[in-house]
């Protein structure tokens, strides 16, 4: 298993430590139907839409939006987790955040026992980084 886990380190580089830290920051933030109210509240909801739609592909959102509409502190405590600064926190959530409510949101909605599919949708993203 060693040598597996070797492999499945050098193609992600990190990633699966960086899912890792912002599933558990999620969780953290109230689970994903909480965070969703929060990017709802915070005028993303046009974006949002486009994360949760089978129809279209996803609006890129970026850093400084999130940081607005989720809150400096909120931004700042998955900088701490990452050991990055705010600002890097901020652009790598934007990377990510839309591809974890994609996994959350087959269907087109996240269900009310998504918080608990949390790890599955770490492990589909790490499947889609190394199958693609």
């Amino acid at each position: 298993m060693g040598l597996f886990d070797d492999v499945v380190g050098a193609f992600l580089k990190g990633d699966a430590g960086k899912y890792q830290a912002i599933l558990s920051w999620v969780e953290e933030q109230g689970g994903i139907q909480v965070l969703l109210e929060k990017l709802q509240s915070g005028g993303l909801g046009a974006i949002l839409s486009t994360w949760l739609s089978n129809q279209q592909g996803n609006q890129p959102v970026s850093g400084e939006q999130l940081e607005s509409a989720l809150g400096t502190n909120a931004v700042f405590d998955l900088g701490q987790k990452l050991g990055v600064d705010t600002s890097t926190a901020s652009s790598l959530l934007a990377e990510q955040l839309p591809k974890i409510i994609d996994a959350l949101s087959p269907q087109g909605e996240v269900s009310p026992q998504a918080n608990n599919d949390l790890l599955s949708a770490g492990m589909e993203l790490l499947k889609g980084k190394l199958f693609r």
